[in-house]
């Protein structure tokens, strides 16, 4: 299953990011075999407005089937909901550690957003 997750960095060993639309990056990541795929959000870190939109799109467009983040907000999680994709929020610490805690089952699904709108 290929699952996203918001990174500050560009491989499994970097910090999570806690934002979603505005992560630098977003990695695509293989639950059996690790590998993954990067995906540059620069766009997003600076947009305007919609940048939780516009990152939800990207991962969905990526066949990802599950979020790993710390934020998410309300029009990014109607995104992702109506694209099927599920939502772990409050997650923090390293990409591999997140993924791992997914393979495990240790991790709830949101079943809304965990922070108002523009971050």
């Amino acid at each position: 299953m290929k699952i996203a997750v918001t990174s500050q960095g560009k491989d499994l060993d970097s910090p999570m990011d806690s934002r979603f639309g505005r992560a630098p990056y977003i990695l695509i990541v293989d639950t059996k075999t690790l590998d993954y795929e990067v995906l540059d959000n620069k766009e997003n870190v600076d947009a305007l407005k919609g940048a939780g939109i516009q990152a939800a799109t990207m991962v969905s467009e990526r066949g990802a089937k599950v979020l790993l983040t710390g934020f998410c907000g309300p029009k990014a999680f109607a995104v992702l909901d109506a694209a099927k994709i599920n939502v772990v929020n409050d997650l923090e610490g390293i990409v591999r550690d997140a993924v791992t805690a997914f393979n495990e089952g240790g991790l709830s699904f949101a079943d809304g957003a965990n922070i108002d709108g523009r971050w």
